[in-house]
C-alpha cells in the first residue's frame, strides 16, 4: 500500500511506447501520441493529488528531430492543443509549468503556447511540472560549461555545474529525481537527465505509455518505497 509519508519529492518519466501502442491498435502514430498526451494529463493530476513536488516528463528529445516531418509537426500541434485545453486547469490546480531544453527552435505556434503556459503559471506554488522539450542531457551539460566559461568561471565544483543546468537557477534549482520511471519495456536513459540521475532509483515497466494509468503510477511509487536508498554508504 502506498505510504503517503514517504512520497518521492521528484519523479521523472521517460514516456515511451506511443508508436508501438499505435501499431498494436492499428491507428496512426499521431493518434498514439494523442493517447499518450491524455495519459500525461492523468499522471500530472495524480502527482499533484499525491503531493509530489516535482514531476519531469521527457516530451521531445534532441534526437526526435530525426523522425518524419509529419510526426514531428503533429507532436508540436498536440502541445498547442494541450495548452489550449488544459492551461486553465493547470493554473487552477496551482501547478507551475517549467521547460527544460532549448525550446526557442520549436515551431512558432508551439513555442508561443509554451511561453504562455510558463508565464501564466510562473507564480504557482503547487506541483512543478517540468516539460523536457528539445532536450538532450549531453547538450545541457555542454551548454552549462559554455555558460560558465562566458561568466569567467575557470574552476567549478558539482554545485556550480548544477546551477548552470536547465534544472538549476533558471527553474528554481530543481532537486535531482528520486525516482525515474520508463515505460514500454526499454531500460535505458536515452540522454535524459544524465547528471541529475546519479543516485535516482529506476523502475521499468512493460506498459506502453498510453496505457500507463494513475494506478500504475502509484504501483511504481510503491516499488520505489520498498527500496533501501544508501547513496553509496553502508548500513
Amino acid at each position: 500500500m502506498l505510504d503517503r509519508n514517504r512520497m518521492p519529492g521528484h519523479v521523472a518519466i521517460i514516456m515511451d511506447g506511443n508508436g508501438r501502442w499505435a501499431e498494436r491498435n492499428g491507428v496512426s502514430r499521431l493518434t498514439g501520441h494523442n493517447a499518450g498526451m491524455e495519459s500525461m494529463k492523468e499522471i500530472v493530476r495524480r502527482a499533484s493529488d499525491l503531493g509530489i513536488q516535482y514531476l519531469t516528463v521527457y516530451a521531445f528529445s534532441t534526437e526526435n528531430w530525426k523522425r518524419s516531418m509529419e510526426e514531428v509537426s503533429g507532436i508540436f500541434k498536440l502541445l498547442v492543443k494541450f495548452v489550449r485545453l488544459d492551461l486553465d486547469e493547470l493554473d487552477r490546480e496551482n501547478v507551475k509549468v517549467c521547460a527544460l531544453g532549448d525550446y526557442s527552435v520549436i515551431p512558432d505556434a508551439a513555442r508561443k503556447s509554451l511561453e504562455k503556459t510558463l508565464e501564466q503559471t510562473r507564480d504557482n506554488t503547487g506541483l512543478q511540472f517540468n516539460i523536457a522539450i528539445n532536450y538532450g542531457s549531453r547538450a545541457e551539460i555542454v551548454r552549462a560549461v559554455n555558460r560558465m566559461i562566458a561568466d569567467g568561471i575557470t574552476e567549478a565544483d558539482e554545485e556550480t555545474v548544477s546551477r548552470y543546468l536547465y534544472t538549476g537557477d533558471e527553474n528554481g534549482n530543481v532537486p535531482d529525481p528520486d525516482l525515474v520511471i520508463r515505460t514500454s519495456g526499454e531500460e535505458r536513459l536515452s540522454n535524459f537527465l544524465l547528471w541529475q540521475c546519479a543516485y535516482s532509483e529506476f523502475v521499468f515497466t512493460d506498459t506502453l505509455w498510453p496505457d500507463f494509468s494513475p494506478e500504475k503510477f502509484e504501483e511504481m511509487i510503491e516499488i520505489y518505497q520498498g527500496r533501501d536508498r544508501r547513496f553509496g554508504g553502508r548500513k
